[in-house]
């Protein structure tokens, strides 16, 4: 598979040092029904997120799901684009803030808030956050250990390769969207859904075509698929690893049907 702008490079295991324990809940203010701000301090840097949390996390092991924004995003985006509240109000909802980060294609400055694309960038913060954000969760909520996922657009589908790449052991499935890696050796057999768009100019459509069909590879596939939903088609794998695709005619825009399309596949596969 040929280098592209994104790379996954190998696994770094990083201690919760720096890290200062305890959360702080921010009250609502605006924000929709059930969502609450959470706050933390990883490495002296106030990190946040938007959770969306059901009633019965204080009783009943629930499902959790991780949603990244792309770059020049925002968690508030991403949970208005995403909808897991909506399309699976049982689990709880995790939508992740990053900080100012270069971009390659788009922002080299840095400008806009994004996520590190490869492990060591900006000093492996994003991979702490992820680890100290799953710890308070952890302690704060009753979760399903078997059922843990990781979902993102562009960018924020890099990085949801990246804790595949890194945190693989976490998560039951992924489902990125128009996004990529390399060094698809590094990734552990997963069921996975990967969403792209045919017209797709920034991340090119070639190179996710090329991606999918690492996927299907490294998942031990059947080569023919079949229809699993409307523009989704599914590959099933000798070892309970189906690979997904989802394609639609647009470019690098979030396709409107994704939301529900994630969380069905995500009911599928719990961890084995």
């Amino acid at each position: 598979m040929n280098r592209v702008w994104l790379s996954i490079l190998g696994c770094v295991c990083l201690p919760l040092a720096g890290i200062v324990a305890g959360a702080q809940t921010v009250p609502r203010g605006g924000l929709p029904k059930d969502f609450q701000r959470l706050e933390l301090q990883v490495d002296g840097v106030t990190r946040e997120a938007l959770l969306y949390v059901p009633k019965s996390a204080s009783s009943t092991n629930l499902p959790l799901v991780f949603v990244f924004h792309g770059h020049g995003g925002n968690a508030r985006q991403a949970a208005r684009s995403f909808q897991m509240d909506r399309e699976w109000p049982e689990a709880i909802s995790v939508y992740m803030q990053g900080l100012k980060t270069p971009g390659p294609l788009t922002d080299p400055e840095g400008k806009q808030p994004g996520w590190q694309n490869r492990p060591g960038a900006q000093g492996d913060r994003d991979l702490r956050f992820f680890d100290a954000l799953l710890a308070q969760v952890k302690k704060d909520f009753k979760v399903d250990e078997r059922r843990i996922y990781a979902t993102g657009h562009s960018n924020g589908g890099g990085f949801t390769y990246l804790l595949w790449a890194e945190r693989g052991d976490v998560f039951a499935a992924m489902a990125p969207s128009a996004a990529v890696a390399v060094y698809v050796n590094r990734l552990t057999s997963k069921p996975v859904m990967h969403l792209a768009g045919e017209q797709d100019t920034l991340v090119k459509f070639t190179w996710q075509e090329r991606m999918m069909k690492a996927e299907r590879s490294l998942n031990h596939c059947e080569s023919e698929g079949k229809a699993w939903a409307r523009l989704a088609t599914l590959y099933s794998s000798t070892n309970g690893t189906p690979v997904i695709t989802f394609i639609h005619p647009g470019g690098h825009e979030f396709h409107r049907d994704a939301p529900a399309l994630i969380v069905k596949f995500f009911k599928e596969h719990p961890r084995q």
